[in-house]
């Protein structure tokens, strides 16, 4: 039985533009910035994946959550909602999803604009094709929008309410 995914972590419109255009960027850089450096995997393109609607927490604004895959690196991307809160270039923030607590660092394209980036794989060379990296993109997606386990914080709430803590005399 797999957990549920998130209410909020659905696909729309706006999502797939903004999804599309951070792909725009990319792929100039890809053949301007990034080409014949021997970092890239000539068997990859840029990508994006998943870029879905998702709470980023309970303290965080709404945002986008999604993969940007590239030839030479394989990111989770935050694009929060209020770009006017954007953190600044190099800013670690952490954010929560499924259960996970991640670090993110804010970045600001000059062309795209901000967002935040969660390095998974650089360089990418253990993909032998497109595929391959789609796939891996798919699963830490899934894994990341599933609903966090509240079982154990809610037994021990529980336990400390009734004054049931482990190791007590009963």
């Amino acid at each position: 039985m797999t957990d549920p995914v998130l209410p909020a972590a659905t696909p729309d419109s706006a999502a797939a533009q903004r999804a599309e255009a951070l792909a725009a960027r990319f792929r100039d850089i890809a053949a301007t910035r990034m080409r014949g450096l021997p970092l890239v995997n000539p068997a990859l393109q840029v990508e994006t994946l998943g870029f879905a609607r998702q709470a980023a927490g309970e303290d965080a604004s709404p945002g986008l959550l999604g993969v940007l895959i590239t030839p030479w690196c394989m990111n989770l991307i935050w694009l929060p909602d209020h770009r006017a809160a954007a953190p600044a270039d190099g800013d670690l923030l952490e954010h929560h999803f499924g259960g996970q607590r991640l670090s993110f660092i804010g970045a600001r394209d000059e062309v795209f604009g901000p967002y935040q980036s969660c390095s998974l794989f650089s360089p990418m060379f253990e993909f032998a094709d497109q595929q391959s990296a789609r796939d891996t993109a798919a699963q830490v997606l899934a894994l990341l929008r599933q609903a966090p386990s509240n079982q154990r914080a809610a037994l021990n709430r529980r336990a400390l309410l009734f004054g049931r803590l482990p190791g007590a005399a009963g």
